[in-house]
Protein backbone atom coordinates (compact mmCIF):
# COMPACT_ATOMS: atom_id res chain seq x y z
CA UNK A 1 0.00 0.00 0.00
CA UNK A 2 1.53 3.45 -1.16
CA UNK A 3 1.47 6.47 1.00
CA UNK A 4 -1.07 9.10 0.72
CA UNK A 5 -0.75 12.33 1.49
CA UNK A 6 -4.80 12.95 2.65
CA UNK A 7 -3.72 10.07 5.47
CA UNK A 8 -1.51 12.97 7.52
CA UNK A 9 -4.95 14.60 8.84
CA UNK A 10 -6.04 10.83 9.84
CA UNK A 11 -3.58 11.35 12.59
CA UNK A 12 -4.67 14.55 14.07
CA UNK A 13 -8.48 13.65 13.84
CA UNK A 14 -7.79 10.31 15.85
CA UNK A 15 -6.06 11.95 18.61
CA UNK A 16 -8.80 14.55 18.94
CA UNK A 17 -11.50 12.14 19.09
CA UNK A 18 -9.52 10.49 21.91
CA UNK A 19 -8.60 13.58 23.98
CA UNK A 20 -12.61 14.33 23.61
CA UNK A 21 -13.43 10.57 25.33
CA UNK A 22 -11.28 11.57 27.87
CA UNK A 23 -13.00 14.36 28.83
CA UNK A 24 -15.76 13.39 28.60
CA UNK A 25 -15.53 10.11 30.61
CA UNK A 26 -13.84 12.60 33.02
CA UNK A 27 -16.59 14.90 33.30
CA UNK A 28 -18.96 11.72 33.83
CA UNK A 29 -16.55 10.40 36.61
CA UNK A 30 -16.15 14.16 38.24
CA UNK A 31 -20.60 14.20 38.31
CA UNK A 32 -21.08 10.67 39.77
CA UNK A 33 -18.71 11.59 42.69
CA UNK A 34 -20.22 15.39 43.70
CA UNK A 35 -23.58 13.16 43.24
CA UNK A 36 -22.35 10.75 46.14
CA UNK A 37 -22.96 11.61 49.91
CA UNK A 38 -19.97 13.13 51.87
CA UNK A 39 -21.24 10.00 53.94
CA UNK A 40 -19.93 7.43 51.06
CA UNK A 41 -16.19 8.68 51.65
CA UNK A 42 -16.07 8.68 55.19
CA UNK A 43 -16.49 5.26 55.24
CA UNK A 44 -14.48 4.53 52.73
CA UNK A 45 -12.08 5.98 54.85
CA UNK A 46 -13.43 4.66 58.16
CA UNK A 47 -12.56 0.93 56.20
CA UNK A 48 -9.04 2.03 54.96
CA UNK A 49 -8.59 2.29 58.21
CA UNK A 50 -9.81 -0.75 59.61
CA UNK A 51 -12.02 0.87 61.68
CA UNK A 52 -15.35 -1.18 60.44
CA UNK A 53 -17.83 0.05 63.26
CA UNK A 54 -17.50 3.81 62.03
CA UNK A 55 -17.52 2.47 58.54
CA UNK A 56 -20.86 0.78 59.33
CA UNK A 57 -22.65 3.90 60.65
CA UNK A 58 -21.37 6.03 57.64
CA UNK A 59 -22.96 3.84 55.15
CA UNK A 60 -25.90 3.48 56.92
CA UNK A 61 -26.24 7.29 56.50
CA UNK A 62 -25.89 6.61 52.75
CA UNK A 63 -28.77 4.07 52.97
CA UNK A 64 -30.64 6.38 54.56
CA UNK A 65 -30.55 9.25 52.14
CA UNK A 66 -30.20 7.21 49.00
CA UNK A 67 -32.47 4.11 49.91
CA UNK A 68 -31.67 3.08 46.01
CA UNK A 69 -27.87 2.02 46.73
CA UNK A 70 -28.14 -1.26 45.95
CA UNK A 71 -24.65 -2.54 45.93
CA UNK A 72 -24.47 -0.75 49.28
CA UNK A 73 -26.92 -2.34 50.61
CA UNK A 74 -25.29 -5.83 49.46
CA UNK A 75 -22.24 -4.49 50.66
CA UNK A 76 -23.62 -4.15 54.11
CA UNK A 77 -25.67 -7.08 54.77
CA UNK A 78 -22.47 -9.43 54.36
CA UNK A 79 -20.67 -7.19 55.94
CA UNK A 80 -23.36 -7.74 59.21
CA UNK A 81 -23.21 -11.34 58.69
CA UNK A 82 -19.23 -11.53 58.54
CA UNK A 83 -19.21 -9.87 62.60
CA UNK A 84 -21.60 -12.34 63.51
CA UNK A 85 -24.42 -9.53 63.39
CA UNK A 86 -27.32 -12.44 61.43
CA UNK A 87 -30.55 -10.30 62.73
CA UNK A 88 -29.20 -6.82 60.82
CA UNK A 89 -27.86 -8.65 57.85
CA UNK A 90 -31.22 -10.76 57.63
CA UNK A 91 -33.41 -7.47 57.61
CA UNK A 92 -30.82 -5.95 55.24
CA UNK A 93 -31.43 -8.71 52.46
CA UNK A 94 -35.01 -9.39 53.39
CA UNK A 95 -35.31 -5.39 52.48
CA UNK A 96 -33.52 -6.06 49.16
CA UNK A 97 -35.82 -9.52 48.43
CA UNK A 98 -38.74 -7.41 48.88
CA UNK A 99 -38.46 -4.36 46.47
CA UNK A 100 -40.14 -4.21 43.09
CA UNK A 101 -37.56 -2.59 41.40
CA UNK A 102 -34.79 -5.16 41.89
CA UNK A 103 -34.24 -7.09 38.42
CA UNK A 104 -33.62 -10.84 38.58
CA UNK A 105 -29.75 -11.12 38.76
CA UNK A 106 -29.74 -9.03 41.97
CA UNK A 107 -33.16 -10.68 43.11
CA UNK A 108 -31.12 -13.60 42.96
CA UNK A 109 -27.97 -12.29 44.67
CA UNK A 110 -30.22 -11.22 47.36
CA UNK A 111 -31.80 -14.58 48.07
CA UNK A 112 -28.24 -15.92 47.79
CA UNK A 113 -27.27 -13.66 50.34
CA UNK A 114 -30.06 -14.32 52.80
CA UNK A 115 -29.94 -17.93 52.46
CA UNK A 116 -26.73 -17.15 53.68
CA UNK A 117 -27.73 -15.21 56.70
CA UNK A 118 -30.10 -18.29 57.44
CA UNK A 119 -27.18 -20.75 57.35
CA UNK A 120 -25.34 -18.69 59.91
CA UNK A 121 -28.08 -18.47 61.72
CA UNK A 122 -28.32 -21.77 62.10
CA UNK A 123 -32.22 -21.63 60.45
CA UNK A 124 -31.23 -24.77 58.23
CA UNK A 125 -34.54 -25.49 56.92
CA UNK A 126 -35.31 -21.43 55.48
CA UNK A 127 -31.69 -21.91 54.25
CA UNK A 128 -32.30 -25.40 52.20
CA UNK A 129 -35.51 -23.83 50.92
CA UNK A 130 -33.41 -20.95 49.82
CA UNK A 131 -30.59 -21.98 48.30
CA UNK A 132 -32.84 -24.85 46.37
CA UNK A 133 -34.80 -22.10 44.88
CA UNK A 134 -31.38 -20.57 42.76
CA UNK A 135 -30.33 -24.35 40.95
CA UNK A 136 -31.25 -23.16 37.64
CA UNK A 137 -29.43 -19.71 37.68
CA UNK A 138 -26.24 -18.55 38.13
CA UNK A 139 -25.77 -18.91 41.45
CA UNK A 140 -26.35 -22.76 41.24
CA UNK A 141 -23.04 -23.91 41.65
CA UNK A 142 -22.07 -22.49 44.95
CA UNK A 143 -26.00 -22.77 46.08
CA UNK A 144 -25.51 -26.37 45.29
CA UNK A 145 -21.95 -25.93 47.44
CA UNK A 146 -23.80 -24.73 50.46
CA UNK A 147 -26.30 -26.75 50.49
CA UNK A 148 -24.41 -30.05 49.97
CA UNK A 149 -22.15 -28.54 53.41
CA UNK A 150 -25.30 -28.32 54.88
CA UNK A 151 -27.09 -32.19 54.23
CA UNK A 152 -23.73 -33.25 55.39
CA UNK A 153 -23.88 -31.59 58.84
CA UNK A 154 -27.06 -32.94 58.82
CA UNK A 155 -26.05 -36.31 58.21
CA UNK A 156 -28.69 -36.31 55.66
CA UNK A 157 -26.83 -38.75 53.34
CA UNK A 158 -29.25 -39.67 50.56
CA UNK A 159 -29.73 -35.57 50.39
CA UNK A 160 -26.08 -35.25 50.12
CA UNK A 161 -26.21 -37.61 47.27
CA UNK A 162 -28.45 -36.12 45.39
CA UNK A 163 -26.71 -32.42 45.51
CA UNK A 164 -23.59 -33.81 44.77
CA UNK A 165 -24.67 -35.76 41.69
CA UNK A 166 -26.18 -31.92 40.37
CA UNK A 167 -23.43 -30.52 41.79
CA UNK A 168 -21.28 -32.81 39.27
CA UNK A 169 -23.59 -31.74 36.12
CA UNK A 170 -22.99 -28.05 36.95
CA UNK A 171 -19.34 -28.25 37.67
CA UNK A 172 -18.67 -30.34 34.94
CA UNK A 173 -16.48 -32.08 38.18
CA UNK A 174 -16.50 -36.02 39.09
CA UNK A 175 -18.21 -36.00 42.56
CA UNK A 176 -18.13 -40.14 42.41
CA UNK A 177 -15.46 -40.23 45.10
CA UNK A 178 -17.55 -38.15 47.59
CA UNK A 179 -20.17 -39.79 46.51
CA UNK A 180 -19.04 -43.33 47.48
CA UNK A 181 -18.03 -41.77 51.03
CA UNK A 182 -21.87 -40.81 51.83
CA UNK A 183 -22.91 -44.14 50.59
CA UNK A 184 -20.45 -45.35 53.49
CA UNK A 185 -21.59 -42.89 56.10
CA UNK A 186 -25.27 -44.49 55.00
CA UNK A 187 -23.66 -48.24 55.29
CA UNK A 188 -22.60 -47.00 58.85
CA UNK A 189 -25.84 -45.95 60.17
CA UNK A 190 -27.86 -49.01 58.57
CA UNK A 191 -25.25 -51.52 60.48
CA UNK A 192 -25.45 -49.33 63.56
CA UNK A 193 -29.57 -49.64 63.47
CA UNK A 194 -28.39 -53.82 62.38
CA UNK A 195 -29.30 -53.68 58.44
CA UNK A 196 -26.81 -55.50 57.30
CA UNK A 197 -28.53 -56.11 54.14
CA UNK A 198 -29.16 -52.36 53.17
CA UNK A 199 -25.91 -52.01 54.77
CA UNK A 200 -24.08 -54.42 52.18
CA UNK A 201 -26.48 -52.99 49.42
CA UNK A 202 -25.10 -49.49 50.20
CA UNK A 203 -21.33 -50.26 50.00
CA UNK A 204 -21.97 -52.25 46.84
CA UNK A 205 -23.35 -48.85 45.45
CA UNK A 206 -20.30 -46.94 47.08
CA UNK A 207 -17.92 -49.54 44.87
CA UNK A 208 -20.39 -48.68 41.74
CA UNK A 209 -19.54 -45.30 41.98
CA UNK A 210 -16.12 -45.39 42.65
CA UNK A 211 -14.27 -48.73 42.18
CA UNK A 212 -11.43 -47.72 44.40
CA UNK A 213 -13.17 -46.67 47.61
CA UNK A 214 -11.25 -48.45 49.95
CA UNK A 215 -13.31 -47.46 52.47
CA UNK A 216 -16.20 -49.69 51.15
CA UNK A 217 -13.85 -52.81 50.70
CA UNK A 218 -12.93 -52.53 54.20
CA UNK A 219 -16.37 -52.83 55.34
CA UNK A 220 -17.99 -55.29 53.35
CA UNK A 221 -14.39 -56.99 54.92
CA UNK A 222 -15.69 -56.28 58.35
CA UNK A 223 -19.14 -57.42 57.45
CA UNK A 224 -18.27 -60.36 56.18
CA UNK A 225 -15.99 -61.24 58.79
CA UNK A 226 -18.44 -60.61 61.40
CA UNK A 227 -20.89 -63.02 59.92
CA UNK A 228 -18.47 -66.07 59.77
CA UNK A 229 -17.40 -65.66 56.41
CA UNK A 230 -13.78 -65.14 57.28
CA UNK A 231 -12.34 -66.39 53.83
CA UNK A 232 -14.70 -64.15 51.95
CA UNK A 233 -13.47 -60.78 54.30
CA UNK A 234 -9.49 -62.41 53.20
CA UNK A 235 -10.36 -62.00 49.97
CA UNK A 236 -11.96 -58.86 50.03
CA UNK A 237 -9.06 -57.13 52.04
CA UNK A 238 -6.51 -58.54 50.01
CA UNK A 239 -8.38 -57.04 47.70
CA UNK A 240 -7.41 -53.30 48.90
CA UNK A 241 -3.39 -53.71 47.37
CA UNK A 242 -5.02 -53.72 43.70
CA UNK A 243 -7.17 -50.96 45.07
CA UNK A 244 -4.65 -47.94 46.46
CA UNK A 245 -1.43 -50.35 48.29
CA UNK A 246 -0.87 -47.41 50.59
CA UNK A 247 -3.96 -48.34 52.50
CA UNK A 248 -2.61 -51.82 53.07
CA UNK A 249 -1.45 -50.92 56.75
CA UNK A 250 -5.41 -50.43 57.80
CA UNK A 251 -6.55 -54.07 57.05
CA UNK A 252 -2.97 -56.01 58.52
CA UNK A 253 -4.02 -56.31 61.61
CA UNK A 254 -7.58 -57.62 60.29
CA UNK A 255 -5.70 -60.04 57.63
CA UNK A 256 -3.58 -61.52 60.23
CA UNK A 257 -6.48 -62.31 62.57
CA UNK A 258 -8.29 -64.02 60.64
CA UNK A 259 -5.58 -66.02 59.32
CA UNK A 260 -4.52 -67.19 62.70
CA UNK A 261 -8.92 -67.88 63.10
CA UNK A 262 -8.01 -70.09 60.13
CA UNK A 263 -5.22 -71.57 61.48
CA UNK A 264 -3.04 -70.17 58.92
CA UNK A 265 -0.78 -68.02 61.32
CA UNK A 266 2.12 -68.73 59.00
CA UNK A 267 0.75 -67.94 55.36
CA UNK A 268 -0.58 -64.40 56.84
CA UNK A 269 2.64 -63.47 58.33
CA UNK A 270 4.36 -64.39 54.69
CA UNK A 271 1.77 -62.64 52.90
CA UNK A 272 2.37 -59.53 55.22
CA UNK A 273 6.38 -59.71 55.04
CA UNK A 274 5.63 -59.50 51.13
CA UNK A 275 3.73 -56.16 51.86
CA UNK A 276 6.16 -55.04 54.11
CA UNK A 277 9.15 -55.73 51.66
CA UNK A 278 6.50 -53.87 48.49
CA UNK A 279 5.09 -51.39 50.42
CA UNK A 280 7.07 -50.12 53.53
CA UNK A 281 5.31 -48.63 56.51
CA UNK A 282 5.77 -48.94 60.21
CA UNK A 283 2.17 -49.65 60.80
CA UNK A 284 2.69 -52.80 58.41
CA UNK A 285 5.77 -53.16 60.17
CA UNK A 286 3.98 -53.40 63.84
CA UNK A 287 1.67 -55.62 62.79
CA UNK A 288 4.28 -57.95 61.36
CA UNK A 289 6.70 -57.78 64.62
CA UNK A 290 3.82 -58.63 66.64
CA UNK A 291 2.47 -61.75 64.38
CA UNK A 292 6.43 -63.38 64.02
CA UNK A 293 7.30 -62.33 67.77
CA UNK A 294 4.48 -64.32 68.40
CA UNK A 295 4.49 -66.99 66.15
CA UNK A 296 8.53 -67.50 66.07
CA UNK A 297 9.99 -65.48 68.82
CA UNK A 298 11.73 -62.48 69.66
CA UNK A 299 15.00 -63.56 68.10
CA UNK A 300 13.47 -63.66 64.50
CA UNK A 301 10.51 -60.57 65.26
CA UNK A 302 14.31 -58.44 66.28
CA UNK A 303 15.85 -59.55 62.86
CA UNK A 304 12.51 -58.26 61.06
CA UNK A 305 13.36 -55.04 62.25
CA UNK A 306 16.82 -55.11 61.78
CA UNK A 307 16.43 -55.77 57.89
CA UNK A 308 13.46 -53.61 57.53
CA UNK A 309 15.85 -50.78 59.22
CA UNK A 310 18.85 -51.44 56.82
CA UNK A 311 16.57 -51.05 53.59
CA UNK A 312 14.00 -48.14 55.08
CA UNK A 313 15.89 -46.69 58.45
CA UNK A 314 13.74 -43.97 60.13
CA UNK A 315 13.46 -42.74 63.60
CA UNK A 316 10.27 -44.92 64.28
CA UNK A 317 11.75 -47.94 63.17
CA UNK A 318 14.69 -47.32 65.42
CA UNK A 319 12.23 -47.19 68.06
CA UNK A 320 11.08 -50.28 67.24
CA UNK A 321 14.59 -51.80 66.89
CA UNK A 322 15.43 -50.29 70.47
CA UNK A 323 11.64 -52.82 71.46
CA UNK A 324 13.14 -55.60 70.04
CA UNK A 325 16.35 -55.35 71.35
CA UNK A 326 14.86 -55.38 74.79
CA UNK A 327 13.32 -58.51 74.23
CA UNK A 328 16.64 -60.16 74.76
CA UNK A 329 18.88 -57.90 76.55
CA UNK A 330 20.94 -58.70 80.19
CA UNK A 331 20.11 -57.08 82.76
CA UNK A 332 22.82 -55.43 83.30
CA UNK A 333 22.55 -53.40 79.64
CA UNK A 334 19.06 -53.06 80.03
CA UNK A 335 18.95 -49.89 81.79
CA UNK A 336 21.18 -48.07 78.79
CA UNK A 337 18.99 -49.39 76.17
CA UNK A 338 15.69 -48.41 77.92
CA UNK A 339 17.43 -45.17 78.63
CA UNK A 340 18.12 -44.72 74.58
CA UNK A 341 15.00 -45.89 73.59
CA UNK A 342 12.73 -43.44 75.97
CA UNK A 343 14.96 -40.63 73.96
CA UNK A 344 14.25 -41.93 70.70
CA UNK A 345 10.22 -42.30 71.98
CA UNK A 346 9.73 -39.17 72.72
CA UNK A 347 11.16 -37.51 69.52
CA UNK A 348 9.47 -39.86 67.61
CA UNK A 349 6.05 -38.39 69.15
CA UNK A 350 5.16 -36.15 66.77
CA UNK A 351 6.18 -38.28 63.72
CA UNK A 352 3.85 -40.61 64.49
CA UNK A 353 1.14 -38.98 63.76
CA UNK A 354 -1.83 -38.89 60.63
CA UNK A 355 -1.74 -35.17 58.98
CA UNK A 356 -4.76 -33.95 56.97
CA UNK A 357 -3.82 -32.53 53.77
CA UNK A 358 -5.91 -29.95 53.75
CA UNK A 359 -6.27 -28.20 57.10
CA UNK A 360 -2.88 -29.62 58.32
CA UNK A 361 -4.71 -31.36 61.92
CA UNK A 362 -3.18 -34.59 62.94
CA UNK A 363 -4.25 -37.07 65.10
CA UNK A 364 -2.81 -40.20 66.03
CA UNK A 365 -5.95 -41.73 64.45
CA UNK A 366 -6.43 -42.65 61.02
CA UNK A 367 -9.64 -40.85 59.66
CA UNK A 368 -11.42 -41.22 56.20
CA UNK A 369 -13.21 -37.71 57.48
CA UNK A 370 -11.18 -34.71 59.13
CA UNK A 371 -12.98 -33.61 62.05
CA UNK A 372 -10.88 -30.54 62.01
CA UNK A 373 -11.88 -29.18 58.84
CA UNK A 374 -14.52 -31.62 57.13
CA UNK A 375 -12.69 -32.34 54.36
CA UNK A 376 -13.36 -36.02 52.94
CA UNK A 377 -10.28 -38.49 52.08
CA UNK A 378 -7.50 -35.73 53.43
CA UNK A 379 -5.63 -38.08 55.17
CA UNK A 380 -2.61 -40.22 54.04
CA UNK A 381 -2.44 -43.86 55.38
CA UNK A 382 1.15 -42.85 56.67
CA UNK A 383 2.88 -41.58 59.14
CA UNK A 384 4.26 -38.13 59.06
CA UNK A 385 7.90 -39.23 58.95
CA UNK A 386 7.06 -41.84 56.16
CA UNK A 387 5.34 -38.87 54.51
CA UNK A 388 8.05 -36.57 54.82
CA UNK A 389 6.31 -34.32 57.10
CA UNK A 390 8.53 -31.77 59.54
CA UNK A 391 8.35 -32.16 63.10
Amino acid sequence: MEFEPWMLLVFPLFFGMGWWAARLDIKNLLSESTALPESYFQGLNFLLNEQQDKAIEAFIEVVKIDPHTVELHFALGSLFRRRGEVDRALRMHHNLVDRADLDDDKRQQAIFELAQDYLKAGILDRAESLFGELKNTSYAKPALEFLLELFQKEHDWLKAISVAEQLSVVSGQSGSKQIAFFYCELAQEEMTDGNLVAARANLRQALKECATSVRATIMLGDMASEAGNVEEAVGLWQGVEAQDAQYLPLVAERLLTAYRSLEREAEGILLLRGYLVKYHSIDLLNVVFDGILKFEGSASAYQLVRDEMERNPTLLGLDKLLEARLLDVTMDRRADIELVKNLVHNRTRNLAMYHCSHCGFKARKFYWHCPACQAWDSYAPRRDEESGKPL
